[in-house]
């Protein structure tokens, strides 16, 4: 069953725009792979951290909506782990009946 997430994703503060640019691409064929769909990208940019994390400051944050088959996400939290350009992610499964009203 394929289920709606949102992907945010903290990488370390000293990479490149390009570089940042590849990382995104590169988490987009590891959905693409598992039989999900990227839906959105969002940049939201460099911000400070509340505490230090492998002793950076701040970091670059993306925030991602995707379609994936429930079953794949561990798969992927796993290899978002083996990333060194990651500092930190949250996945949040987006409801179908949360709507802005």
């Amino acid at each position: 069953m394929t289920k709606s997430y949102e992907l945010l994703t903290v990488y370390k503060s000293n990479l490149d725009a390009e570089e940042i640019d590849k990382q995104v691409d590169k988490i987009s064929d590891l959905i693409s792979e598992a039989g999900g769909k990227v839906e959105s990208v969002e940049k939201i940019g460099r911000k400070k951290l509340a505490y230090d994390i492998k002793n950076f400051r701040d970091g670059f944050f993306v925030n991602s909506t995707l379609t994936i088959p429930a079953d794949k996400i561990v798969e992927l939290k796993r290899q978002l782990k083996l990333n060194d350009s990651i500092l930190r992610t949250m996945f949040l499964e987006v409801s179908k009946k949360a709507c802005v009203s």
